[in-house]
């Protein structure tokens, strides 16, 4: 389904029904990285959920985005959709890498009610030089496999898992690969250059149920910033996990899985109060 917002048409799709759960994907990407971490979880659990997974501008099925200019320009779309497909209705958000950056942003808008917020590897600092990273290196590997590999696909594979298994490596290709090959790059450089909000963001204070998924082996963006946010968010749980780099859903699983469990039912309980 397309979505019309400030003319761009946005590609969405939703499953479930119940309490709605915005899904904002990572930077090139597209929604099968959140739908293929979220719906095998919903599908086993049997959650009540409205799960509403979009393709940011420039990424997936997503079309008309080539006058958008920067993230805040990217933050007034999700905006805009939230607005026009949940309209005044509570709902939840869950979100990765840059999509986290724009959770962020969403929730610092104050305009909506927003009964929790789930993390995934999320954008803290938009300037990497400002990001504490970790050294580069592999959790668990899989020689055997590896050589079946070529060459060129190995590299990249190596360079952005650091659980370097069959199992990952699947995943890796159909959720994350897949989307980044239908990206369009002179779009997503465009707005590289302008990756920061401008000066209108102040960091939000958020006292709903919420969880900071964070990899310890994540180069890309850390772990240790998101514990400058504990004050904002005092009702998180933070969680570090070893053998996880940014792509913590794929790597591990089940306490990714274990995770999500327990937000949910937190803002469940929080709703029976």
């Amino acid at each position: 389904m397309y979505a019309s917002i400030k003319d761009v048409e946005i590609y969405y799709e939703v499953y479930g029904e119940g309490t709605p759960i915005l899904m904002l994907h990572g930077f090139s990407p597209d929604m099968e990285l959140m739908k293929g971490c979220m719906e095998p979880f919903f599908q086993k659990s049997g959650a009540s959920y409205k799960r509403i997974y979009i393709d940011l501008p420039g990424m997936g099925k997503s079309k008309q985005f080539a006058h958008l200019n920067n993230t805040d320009d990217m933050l007034d779309i999700v905006i805009g959709f939230i607005e026009k497909e949940i309209q005044n209705e509570p709902f939840l958000i869950a979100a990765e890498s840059y999509g986290g950056y724009l959770a962020r942003g969403v929730i610092a808008k104050e305009s909506f009610s927003i009964l929790g917020a789930f993390f995934i590897c999320p954008v803290i600092y938009a300037a990497r030089d400002k990001r504490t990273l970790p050294v580069k290196q592999t959790a668990a590997k899989d020689e055997l496999f590896l050589q079946t590999l070529g060459s060129d696909i190995k590299v990249a594979f190596e360079e952005n898992c650091v659980v370097l298994n069959e199992y990952t490596y699947n995943r890796w290709m159909k959720e994350i690969v897949s989307g980044m090959n239908r990206a369009n790059q002179p779009f997503l450089e465009k707005i590289a250059g302008n990756y920061s909000f401008s000066s209108w963001f102040e960091e939000p204070n958020f006292e709903q149920p919420s969880v900071f998924l964070l990899g310890r082996q994540d180069d890309v963006v850390g772990f240790e910033d998101a514990f400058h946010l504990k004050d904002n968010f005092p009702q998180a749980t933070y969680a570090i996990l070893d053998g996880a780099g940014h792509n913590l859903q794929i790597e591990r699983p089940i306490l990714f899985d274990a995770y999500l469990d327990d937000w949910l039912k937190r803002i469940h309980d929080r709703k029976l109060r």
